[in-house]
């Protein structure tokens, strides 16, 4: 007979609260991804080369380090989140669909700018490795392994600098020829490394699963953002095009 005291489980048990500063975080990296690529249309698409007296210019070292540090804190946060996960490989297997349509989708829009091993590729892959070998790892073990990952790039990174290789197979390593190019391309060496050192965060600093922040603080369209940045991330281009193309700014 079951004891009086045993716990039964609520349906209507509110679910826990999210990471405050995850989500909002996370949306603040996504919109800031979405006016980089506004920046690409218009660049690229509509040859419109300065707006409101600002030079558009994708390649500056400036925009190059924005990028870069944004989608470093994206990847860092989707690292902490399959911390948060027990469903890291269905999650895996969902993303990498999702991926392979972005590839299709460009390669019939424009062969020349197709996605082969996006920021999609790059999370979907990370987070199916992580599933599958160390999600019941310790902080210590996700970071040592971080850093291993982080010190082979540069080590990859130096032996390939004279080396000019005639075919983009091992794009998902960052090995690529020299005429290679995307807009949108993130190889695990190094990003598996930086994903790696959020789930070591994730095991660390909210091993308790829940916000670093006491109070409770109120709804931002940041945070929502954040909560559907999987969404955003997939429909932002086609609404941009879109917009552009009805604007009749699309060359």
């Amino acid at each position: 007979m079951p004891r009086h005291n045993d716990q039964k489980t609520n349906p209507h048990q509110s679910p826990k609260p999210r990471i405050w500063e995850v989500d909002f975080l996370r949306g603040l990296s996504i919109i800031l991804m979405v006016f980089y690529h506004l920046g690409y249309d218009l660049n690229e698409l509509c040859g419109i080369k300065t707006l409101f007296g600002i030079a558009i210019n994708m390649s500056s070292a400036g925009l190059l380090a924005a990028q870069s540090f944004f989608a470093g804190v994206f990847i860092i946060l989707s690292g902490i989140s399959s911390t948060l996960s027990h469903s890291n490989v269905r999650r895996a297997l969902k993303l990498i669909g999702i991926a392979i349509l972005v590839t299709a989708a460009t390669y019939v829009f424009d062969p020349s700018s197709t996605i082969y091993f996006g920021i999609l590729h790059c999370l979907g892959v990370s987070i199916l490795i992580y599933g599958l070998t160390l999600e019941r790892s310790k902080a210590l073990v996700c970071g040592a392994a971080g850093l291993i990952v982080l010190g082979l790039s540069a080590a990859v990174s130096l032996m390939m600098k004279n080396v000019s290789v005639p075919f983009d197979w091992l794009l998902p390593l960052g090995i690529t020829s020299n005429t290679y190019s995307s807009y949108d391309y993130f190889p695990l060496l190094p990003w598996f490394g930086v994903f790696l050192l959020g789930a070591a965060l994730g095991k660390s600093v909210y091993l308790a699963k829940r916000s670093l922040i006491p109070k409770k603080l109120p709804e931002t369209f940041l945070n929502a953002a954040g909560r559907h940045s999987l969404l955003i991330y997939v429909v932002h281009q086609p609404i941009l095009i879109g917009i552009l193309y009805l604007a009749g700014l699309v060359r």
